[in-house]
């Protein structure tokens, strides 16, 4: 056999001394990684003299606060009871869309849906277009804009016998804006409910 170079270790064996001075070097390298904390990460680098130029800011949708929609409501008043923004006429501006009826005590109201624009130079919003007349006696649900189009399906009645409570024909609609007017489409198969 032979003979190693190097002589014996004399920490060969472990005492008591050894953990206590284990378990303070771990302590002290603790208490410093939280006294000393690296800079906060970025995902990118920035060169030094690159300059960010922010985008301009998006138009702020049209308000329903104040408008007055073309609904007739007596001594009670119009109430919004749904509304959703989108860009409708793809100019870079939102407009609103509102679905609003009178606040009537008792039964359902009918819903009018108007849409809501502002001019670029003018803060105060106006009804551009009604999609959906009270007088035609529709509840809306469903109601949303998607990819530029407005849709909602209106709960109405095959007839005047028909009671105010209970609509009878649920029909899926949705309007689109063709450069001069909304155009109303409505699937096939409008049904009773």
């Amino acid at each position: 056999m032979q003979q190693s170079a190097v002589p014996e270790l004399a920490h060969t064996q472990t005492r008591p001394i050894h953990w206590v001075a284990t378990a303070t070097a771990v302590a002290g390298v603790v208490a410093l990684s939280s006294v000393v904390q690296p800079g906060s990460a970025t995902a990118a680098q920035t060169a030094p003299a690159t300059r960010t130029q922010s985008a301009p800011a998006a138009a702020a949708p049209p308000s329903t606060t104040g408008v007055a929609f073309p609904l007739q409501c007596g001594p009670v008043k119009a109430i919004v009871v749904k509304k959703t923004t989108g860009d409708l006429d793809g100019d870079g501006r939102p407009e609103t869309v509102a679905v609003v009826h009178c606040d009537a005590p008792m039964g359902t109201p009918p819903d009018g849906v108007y849409v809501l624009t502002r001019s670029a130079g003018s803060p105060k919003p106006r009804v551009v277009a009604t999609l959906v007349d009270p007088k035609d006696r529709f509840t809306v649900t469903d109601f949303a804009i998607r990819e530029g189009t407005v849709a909602a399906t209106l709960l109405g009645y095959s007839s005047d016998d028909v009671p105010s409570c209970c609509p009878d024909v649920k029909t899926p609609a949705t309007w689109r804006w063709n450069g001069s007017a909304f155009l109303r489409s409505t699937p096939a198969g409008a049904h009773s409910v």
